[in-house]
């Protein structure tokens, strides 16, 4: 949510981040509402302060000028009750408007409609050549019986699957190889509960817009995570943390949900896109002078990471109409996928600025004492399925095995997962 105070003194500046980001908000309303309640507000200050007055004045009358005096306040009683009733129904409605202003982006956001208008800034690795034509993730774990979509859908219906043997190892090697390597950057491991409230889930700014990508539990008022930065953010909703402590880094590690109510059609083949998927998530509270310079550690610690299992990407810098939002700015790493002769979406990290934090109430105590919003910025360490696509594409060899990255294989204690062939 954005700072109101803001918005009167840039009206302009906000109208221009909400067009960038194909957001239409109505400002002028937003700000005829604010005018509105300061003016209620000042009228029932106004008369609160006559009450107290008159509360004084009463002890010392009798007879008639004392009933005169409670019929006064009486009315005023009256009209209060008609004001304060009147701010509330305002105060609704500048809530609702507000709560649907999105972040505002960078200015060096590069601006654009869509995926198809983001930047590449870098491409790193070499891509993998091959004497023989690359198959894809699901005809290389069908082949090795590792993953299983046919019996998942018996079970749960389309866009799930099974990881069976060496891919269940695989994903822990993953899991392993994360902790091992973020930990020793102060990140805080955490495994959290994935069904979250709805207050947190509002304050993540994820129910505004895009809740039909939300499992809800209407019997219990709680939804299923769509990633672990959507509860580790909330952790210290409502706190004053201490300036000395950030910032203060965890590494969650959960399942998250999915609808993919918007992807009918698309990414139907596989594990690349399903409704329940494991992921490893960085998530940092910062002092506001530091969130780009976190936000850039996080795009490090994903490209140590890609860079330790040797695959082949490229890192991306999202537009303006394809950030969502609670982030000013977002980096996306995407990974070649030799089945699919092309990148894909494996990371995205982003810095939300205290947008987040206004809606959950977090804030630090700066040394002079004064209390500030803190800033918050998430990335994804391993959304596991994706990555274990990639490693089988980008590591499968002629006879269907699939040799296994060298910065995992201590976690494993196997160096190939042999198919049938081979043994």
């Amino acid at each position: 949510m954005l700072d109101i105070k803001f918005i009167r003194e840039n009206p302009d500046i906000v109208k221009e981040g909400c067009r960038k980001k194909q957001v239409k908000v109505d400002i002028d309303k937003i700000l005829e509402l604010d005018k509105k309640k300061r003016e209620i507000l000042k009228e029932v200050e106004k008369m609160r302060s006559e009450k107290n007055k008159a509360s004084k004045e009463i002890v010392k009358l009798k007879g008639k000028e004392k009933k005169e005096l409670l019929k006064k306040m009486r009315e005023i009683d009256k009209e209060e009750d008609v004001l304060e009733k009147k701010l509330k129904e305002t105060d609704k409605k500048f809530q609702a408007l507000m709560a649907k202003v999105p972040n505002l982006p960078f200015d060096d956001v590069p601006v654009g409609k869509d995926e198809r208008d983001n930047v590449v800034l870098r491409e790193v690795g070499k891509i993998p050549k091959f004497d023989f034509k690359p198959k894809d993730h699901l005809e290389i774990g069908e082949a090795l019986d590792i993953i299983d979509v046919k019996r998942a859908a018996k079970t749960s219906g389309t866009r799930f699957g099974f990881l069976k043997g060496k891919a269940v190892l695989l994903e822990f090697a993953l899991v392993n190889f994360a902790l091992e390597t973020l930990i020793k950057e102060n990140f805080v491991p955490v495994i959290p509960s994935v069904l979250i409230k709805e207050k947190p889930f509002w304050g993540m700014g994820y129910l505004d817009r895009g809740a039909e990508e939300v499992y809800f539990i209407p019997k219990d008022n709680l939804y299923l995570v769509g990633t672990a930065e959507q509860i580790l953010g909330p952790m210290h909703m409502d706190e004053i943390l201490k300036g000395k402590d950030l910032p203060k880094r965890y590494l969650g590690f959960s399942s998250c949900f999915r609808r993919e109510a918007g992807s009918y059609g698309k990414d139907t083949r596989g594990i690349f896109r399903v409704h329940q998927f494991d992921k490893v998530e960085m998530f940092s509270f910062c002092k506001p002078e530091e969130s780009i310079k976190e936000h850039l550690f996080f795009l490090k610690m994903e490209e140590r990471l890609m860079k330790a299992l040797e695959i082949p990407y490229r890192v991306v810098k999202i537009c303006t109409g394809d950030l969502g939002d609670p982030a000013a700015a977002k980096f996306d790493i995407e990974a070649w996928l030799p089945g699919q002769g092309k990148f894909r979406e494996t990371h995205s990290t982003s810095n939300c600025t205290d947008f987040q934090a206004r809606r959950l109430n977090i804030r630090y105590r700066a040394k002079d004492g004064k209390l500030h919003f803190v800033h918050t910025v998430n990335g994804t360490a391993f959304a596991i399925g994706r990555i274990i696509i990639a490693i089988l594409e980008n590591y499968q060899e002629k006879d269907g095995s699939v040799r296994i990255p060298k910065a995992l294989q201590k976690y494993m204690g196997i160096s190939k997962i042999k198919s049938q062939k081979s043994k």
